[in-house]
């Protein structure tokens, strides 16, 4: 079977992985039902670059199970879970190009193996498989119908490249559903991120000064999540509609550079470069831990980091300890990648069920539509939204009113 992987013996337990992620995604495995009993995907190729853990899998499966010829490779080099590119591999033979902590080369390779599928279908996490298609389209994109996108900074750089007349297919931004955004970004990503520093640092949280870079959806979830726990929580931000929103919420505002003097813990999620530079690693206090929640590991200045440090030393998987001057430290957590799936498994199966039923329909969506859709990004079709919603209540037994013929005749009327 095609594929890259570390090791097939690891199969077995990323079978129960898998397995017990589905039981947190009813939306996924009602989809799923209705997938493979019409083989909506029958024949068509769909390649995937997606975080490889246990709910991304219950995708690929579902896609699998509804005809498609599938992929996959990683959307980063340390958010694979081993086992589950083993069972996935092994069990459900399909191919896997995914190995925890592959070099940027390999990584690259990899993304190489899925685009040259030919696909006509791409699912993407941070548009990387978008930007290598569109740079070599005589090579990989021949058949190629549109795309799905998954987190921000995917559909930011897809965005730019409809700007520039770049953008060579049409591409459905999942993220920008009510339904993957209100609760993956904000509550996955605020649990997850927790759980990441937690497990890497065993830190206690209650008291520490925990700054936020960003209060976009994820930041929000951090910063909540954070304060849940105790800390004393700070935010940094440069759009002032999101400044003022967090000042509402209660939460201390500043420059980073003011943040930088008091933090112990700094977190960024803003889908920015060097949002922690030089400047303010430099007036940050002896033991101050940096991490990232956004797509890439751009958001701290990590080759600045390395060029004021006089030693490096590693204290254990997750984290590394940068030796400045006067031997003041800086701990730095998963390597400055996405902390919620360095160090932790990521979002919480439950919360990856909304966003990954928006991937399967939206690509379904552009399977149907496909001779109507133009070169552009667009939003996930409202009607997917609210059926996912609806489909979400249903699984967690919860029912809710509906209008009387009474109430819809008042609200469409003016008088």
């Amino acid at each position: 079977m095609l594929g890259d992987i570390k090791d097939i013996s690891l199969a077995s337990n990323g079978s129960k992985a898998i397995e017990w992620a589905a039981r947190e995604m009813p939306v996924l495995m009602q989809i799923k039902k209705r997938f493979s009993s019409k083989k909506i995907f029958k024949n068509v190729n769909i390649a995937c670059c997606l975080h490889v853990t246990s709910e991304t899998a219950n995708l690929l499966i579902t896609l699998k199970e509804s005809g498609a010829n599938v992929q996959l490779c990683a959307s980063n080099p340390l958010s694979t879970q081993d086992n589950v590119a083993a069972a996935l591999l092994a069990k459900y033979k399909i191919p896997t190009f995914a190995i925890r902590g592959e070099s940027n080369k390999i990584y690259n390779e990899h993304l190489k193996k899925v685009a040259s599928m030919q696909p006509e279908i791409i699912i993407d996490d941070g548009a990387d498989l978008a930007s290598l298609i569109i740079k070599s389209q005589k090579k990989y994109s021949t058949k190629l119908i549109g795309g799905t996108e998954e987190t921000t900074t995917g559909v930011t750089r897809l965005k730019a490249m409809a700007m520039k007349n770049n953008l060579t297919f049409p591409v459905i931004a999942v993220n920008e559903a009510k339904t993957k955004y209100l609760f993956d970004n904000r509550f996955g990503t605020g649990q997850s991120t927790l759980d990441g520093i937690i497990r890497a640092t065993d830190t206690l949280l209650a008291g520490k000064k925990f700054v936020v870079c960003g209060y976009g959806w994820c930041g929000r979830g951090i910063a909540s999540r954070a304060r849940g726990m105790g800390a004393q929580v700070i935010v940094t931000e440069i759009d002032p509609l999101k400044a003022l929103e967090a000042v509402m919420e209660g939460f201390e505002v500043m420059p980073i550079m003011q943040a930088a003097l008091s933090g112990d813990i700094f977190v960024t999620a803003t889908g920015n470069i060097n949002v922690i530079d030089k400047e303010s690693l430099t007036k940050m206090k002896d033991g101050a831990m940096l991490a990232n929640s956004g797509h890439f590991d751009c958001e701290i200045n990590l080759q600045e980091l390395q060029n004021m440090s006089k030693k490096i030393n590693k204290v254990n998987e997750h984290i590394q300890e940068f030796v400045i001057t006067n031997n003041k430290k800086l701990l730095l957590i998963s390597e400055g990648r996405l902390v919620n799936l360095g160090a932790a498994t990521g979002h919480p199966a439950s919360v990856m069920d909304m966003s990954f039923a928006n991937q399967a329909l939206s690509a379904e969506y552009i399977l149907k539509n496909k001779d109507k859709l133009l070169t552009r990004v667009y939003d996930v079709p409202e009607k997917i939204d609210n059926e996912i919603a609806k489909l979400k209540l249903k699984a967690m037994h919860i029912n809710i009113d509906n209008l009387s013929n009474e109430q819809k005749k008042y609200l469409e009327s003016w008088e």
